[in-house]
């Protein structure tokens, strides 16, 4: 399963946050640095509007939501990448991950130490990329001078992997993420076993107080940080308040909703955050309805229909014959599969079948 890991500096609230996130109080969360050591892992719902339409369509009460796995992982500091704070675990535990939603401190509090001194999101930013940085570029030069040795050995692989690292090591020389480096298709799939951190995919989650929450573009520190991020990593970000989203994880769907709307917010940034998550692994869902569950399938975008009947058996996948494949606004529309069919929605797909999010499947195997 792909995951996703938590990082920041020290006191910005991403053990809040993972709290928050995985309705729990399994992180510590204290206002002193390197309160959480080993990282916290949990599993989180992924918020989707369409389930409870397609279990009133098959008539059932069972809805099994998409779930993501998330790592909290420890605070870093200057100097990580030579071993300094808990640096070695802290780029050890990034290196585990397939993204990062790294948490950044958009609000002032005199009473949350800031391990820095004061409130300076782009500093705090650019303290965690360097270190990423840093420890790729020592990462890729080492591997650079083992593959020279089978280069010149006639080694095809290696002669391309080494014509690929000796401008990505001056990419990153200059300071620069291997995220934003220009690459082919081709160099992308090679690029992935290099496992270098700053090419992973990154999301910003800008943490802001309850009172920043109905206008986050009046804070200076999220406006810095969404042209920073866009800029700098081709990267999205997002609104959060921790802190606010922590206290509400014991209430229900609808008392949140009811209390964020007090506040003038339409819906939790936790459901924001989880579903840009979902979408920045390149992940998406199918579904399966009937009148004994509907079920969320995970699957990475570009699975053909052999590979998603896998996701929910091996049989399924080895045994592939075809699947009964209709979206789901077409479904909702026709009210029902039989209505999508009288439609002409409904399609049988073969082993080339591409599968696309909201697709709702039912499979033929052996």
């Amino acid at each position: 399963m792909l995951r996703a890991g938590i990082v920041g500096l020290p006191n910005v609230g991403k053990s809040t946050l993972f709290n928050a996130l995985t309705r729990s109080r399994k992180a510590e969360a204290a206002n002193y640095p390197f309160c959480t050591i080993e990282p916290n892992v949990g599993m989180v719902e992924v918020p989707d509007d369409r389930l409870e339409p397609l279990s009133k369509l098959s008539k059932t009460l069972v809805i099994v939501p998409a779930v993501l796995e998330l790592v909290d992982i420890a605070g870093l500091v200057a100097g990580a990448s030579k071993g300094e704070g808990l640096g070695n675990q802290f780029l050890a535990n990034i290196r585990e991950v397939d993204a990062i939603i790294q948490v950044v401190r958009c609000f002032e509090d005199e009473d949350i130490i800031h391990t820095m001194g004061g409130v300076d999101p782009i500093r705090d930013i650019e303290i965690i990329m360097t270190e990423l940085i840093l420890s790729d570029l020592e990462s890729a030069t080492t591997q650079a001078d083992k593959l020279r040795k089978k280069a010149r050995g006639a080694d095809k692989e290696a002669q391309a992997s080494v014509a690929l690292l000796e401008p990505l090591i001056e990419h990153l020389n200059s300071g620069k993420p291997a995220i934003t480096f220009p690459l082919s298709p081709e160099d992308k799939v090679r690029l992935k076993t290099f496992c270098l951190m700053s090419a992973k995919p990154t999301l910003f989650a800008c943490n802001v107080a309850e009172t920043d929450l109905a206008d986050p573009e009046a804070n200076i520190f999220v406006q810095r940080v969404r042209e920073y991020a866009k800029t700098h990593h081709g990267a999205e970000s997002c609104i959060i308040s921790a802190k606010l989203e922590a206290e509400l994880c014991d209430l229900s769907r609808e008392e949140t909703l009811d209390y964020l709307k007090e506040l003038g917010v339409a819906d939790s940034g936790v459901s924001a955050l989880i579903r840009a998550t979902y979408h920045l692994l390149g992940l998406a869902s199918y579904f399966t309805a009937g009148e004994k569950e509907v079920h969320a399938w995970t699957f990475p975008l570009g699975f053909k229909a052999p590979q998603c009947a896998g996701v929910i058996h091996t049989d399924f996948e080895k045994g592939f014959i075809k699947a009964e494949v209709v979206s789901y606004q077409d479904l909702i529309a026709g009210k029902g599969m039989a209505g999508a069919k009288e439609a002409g929605k409904v399609r049988l797909e073969g082993k080339e079948y591409v599968f696309q999010d909201g697709d709702v499947a039912l499979f033929r195997f052996n």
